[in-house]
């Protein structure tokens, strides 16, 4: 039975430092002319109960988000933060990570989350157009971080979400 408990052990540890080996796309180079314009986001995937418990009703929803990402001396991680409607910051720290992208073509993202007593992960998928070459890219980061297949959201090719440039500071 300890045995059992040690692998156990082991195996969570490995699933928790999975997520936290993402790390920036090399070459990164965060240039406005490069990526200012139009952005449709495309997929999402979390671990995130909320994300989790309301995924299946998010193909009938559309709502703007906006996100304040600042530069760091890492090129392609940024700390982020998230106003909500009324203002209020949501309550998590956040860290992004541009793990690969084109900017002419697509930018495939990777959120850490952490606040209120949990952390979580979410990837997004953001394209100039609505048919993406980094389809399987971004299932394989999904499942690289430990998401569930069930939990990867694949927006309609006829409905998907405009996205505004994301500001750096």
């Amino acid at each position: 039975m300890a045995s059992r408990h040690a692998l156990l052990g082991v195996l969570l540890c490995s699933l928790m430092v999975s997520a936290s080996e993402i790390l920036p796309q090399e070459d990164f180079d965060l240039q406005a002319e490069t990526i200012a314009g139009k952005w449709y986001l495309t997929e999402v995937c979390s671990n995130f109960r909320w994300f989790v418990c309301r995924k299946a009703n998010m193909n009938d929803t559309c709502w703007k988000m906006e996100t304040l990402a600042t530069k760091t001396d890492v090129p392609g991680k940024f700390p982020v933060s998230t106003p909500t409607k009324t203002g209020n910051i949501t309550g998590f720290v956040t860290e992004m990570r541009v793990v690969d992208g084109k900017p002419d073509e697509y930018g495939l993202n990777h959120y850490i989350n952490t606040g209120r007593s949990e952390t979580f992960v979410e990837n997004r998928l953001y394209g100039r157009s609505l048919d993406l070459s980094a389809e399987e890219k971004f299932n394989q980061l999904c499942l690289q971080t430990d998401i569930l297949p069930e939990n990867i959201l694949h927006l309609p090719k006829t409905f998907t979400l405009e996205c505004p440039l994301q500001c750096f500071v």
